[in-house]
């Protein structure tokens, strides 16, 4: 089994040292950093994880590698759904919402598309794996509508 946390802290630290950059087979795939608030400890916590976009939204998928289970990330959103991203460059405050039904069909396969290691996931785990679709706030902390 993969210890997660000694490989997510391995791949945050070279992208904060390195302007975004992955390490690795990650350098020059659309990766972000997802700050979340633990589930369980309230703590702030720093994932790395591929995402493609939706209009002005970015879209991540919980895949955990194809693993039975859900990722920890997963589950501190669930609980707390406001958090932060840190892509290009930029950092900014996200609302998480978890897509259904034909929504999350649809993105996932246009993530599948670009990624299609999510598709070999999908096919040899037992598990739904959830779409999360992270949608920039403004200041007073209010989604931000399409094009703004």
């Amino acid at each position: 089994m993969r210890d997660w946390e000694a490989f997510n802290r391995g791949v945050v630290e070279h992208f904060r040292a390195h302007g975004g950059v992955g390490p690795g087979g990650w350098a020059g795939r659309p990766l972000l950093v997802l700050t979340t608030t633990g589930a369980k400890s309230g703590q702030p916590r720093s994932t790395p994880l591929l995402y493609s976009t939706d209009g002005d939204r970015f879209v991540v998928i919980a895949s955990k590698g194809g693993e039975p289970t859900n990722p920890d990330w997963y589950h501190n959103l669930l609980a707390h759904p406001d958090a932060t991203v840190e892509v290009g460059g930029g950092r900014f405050p996200v609302r998480a919402s978890i897509a259904e039904g034909a929504e999350r069909r649809r993105l996932f396969d246009q993530q599948a598309a670009l990624m299609p290691f999510f598709a070999d996931y999908e096919r040899t785990t037992p598990r739904e794996i959830p779409v999360v679709v992270l949608t920039r706030l403004d200041r007073a902390g209010v989604a931000r509508q399409p094009g703004t």
